[in-house]
């Protein structure tokens, strides 16, 4: 579809200098080149990597640019004249508070970027959501703003984005849905036995076979904690129940998810691990363009296996369900502890297993609480993130 028929959409990056961020502007880039869409790159909003946003925001001509530490402000004024610049803690925020963008990729990791995409939501603009946590912690707010305000979501993950595909692609109810399936590579410890795992360092964890991610996503990935704040996010972006959502093993991550049906006809999306293809559709919704991202070789593929995961050695797949039918604050609580805990891995502090057993004490400790407003999900980040530091620091 040719740019000059369409107009142009004004996107926002939020997290432009991480991984999907990244990514993202690499996507744009190919549109731009190949006349496919034309996408007007209006803000970008960054954690501290002063340098990189500079540059980004140079090649992109945006309007606005945002940067959460504040004492990169001097250095990024003075490489940036002529466009509006926030800084501190709520600067993502106060950029979709000034930003004319009608599409936000929301890829700030963790919490942090749960303030400025319920902005984005309550403005009535659609987000390509690749932040878990956003509907982890905080879904039962979200669900009701989108409705509210006339807001969409786009699911940017892999496994999201497969299963949005699927559906988008039947002529039934949702009441069809049999149940989803979520696939997981297994990450670096599949064939690992349980206590080689539970004693793993940072850098055995931090070598994913499959995925290039950052290094909190990647932790995520060895315990199976990233397969469990997706099956929360599925249950709240496909308004499903626990019982219709499960959790496969796929080394390959050829096939990103599966939908089952009904009458037993299953749809499955495949493709090559490469995040640019989800990042692209949920940018180019509904419409399709010959993407960037490497092409599936079906040369290659001499076998796809897949297996059931070893509850044993995966805990953190239960805790998935135990937040779902807890509801409540369950699911901040399990974020912010599974943050604090990934955060003291990467510092040496604790070993690989002992994250999801914190996580699992938290949510036991804490107890789960209604959502009131976005304060109340903050309270319980907070809360939960002091009992992981607190539990640690007794260890040590």
């Amino acid at each position: 579809m040719a740019a000059s028929n369409q107009t142009a959409r004004r996107l926002a990056v939020l997290g432009s200098t991480g991984s999907i961020g990244i990514s993202t502007l690499d996507v744009v880039r190919h549109l731009r080149g190949i006349d496919a869409m034309h996408i007007e790159v209006a803000a970008l909003a960054a954690g501290s990597k002063v340098d990189l946003l500079q540059a980004q925001a140079r090649e992109f001509d945006v309007d606005a640019v945002a940067i959460n530490d504040d004492s990169k402000v001097g250095e990024l004024r003075n490489g940036l004249t002529g466009i509006n610049i926030f800084s501190g803690e709520d600067a993502a925020l106060r950029l979709v508070e000034n930003t004319d963008a009608t599409l936000f990729c929301a890829a700030v990791v963790g919490i942090a970027g749960l303030p400025s995409i319920l902005a984005a939501i309550e403005s009535g603009r659609t987000v390509a959501l690749a932040n878990k946590e956003t509907l982890v912690a905080a879904g039962s707010l979200v669900n009701p703003m989108l409705g509210r305000h006339g807001a969409s979501i786009i699911p940017v993950d892999s496994e999201h984005s497969a299963i949005f595909q699927c559906l988008e692609a039947r002529q039934s109810s949702q009441a069809a849905v049999k149940r989803v399936v979520l696939t997981a590579s297994g990450g670096p410890f599949r064939t690992a036995s349980k206590q080689a795992m539970y004693n793993a360092t940072v850098d055995q964890a931090l070598r994913h076979p499959t995925w290039v991610m950052g290094p909190k996503v990647t932790i995520d990935s060895a315990t199976m904690m990233n397969k469990a704040l997706e099956i929360i996010e599925a249950h709240w972006l496909f308004n499903l129940p626990a019982q219709k959502i499960s959790v496969i093993i796929h080394p390959q991550s050829v096939v990103h998810s599966f939908v089952e049906f009904e009458d037993n006809a299953v749809l499955a999306q495949l493709g090559p691990p490469d995040m640019r293809t989800p990042i692209q559709y949920a940018l180019t919704y509904p419409d399709r363009a010959a993407c960037c991202s490497q092409e599936l070789d079906w040369s290659t593929l001499d076998k796809l296996e897949f297996e059931s995961p070893d509850l044993n050695k995966f805990p953190a797949l239960r805790l998935a369900y135990q937040v779902i039918e807890a509801g409540g604050t369950a699911g901040a609580i399990l974020n912010a502890a599974n943050e604090a805990a990934v955060s003291a891995f990467l510092e040496h502090k604790i070993c690989l297993g002992r994250i999801v057993e914190l996580v699992a004490e938290a949510l036991d400790s804490i107890g789960s609480k209604s959502v009131d407003n976005l304060q109340t999900i903050l309270d319980a980040n907070h809360e939960a993130r002091s009992f992981v530091n607190e539990r640690i620091a007794q260890a040590i």
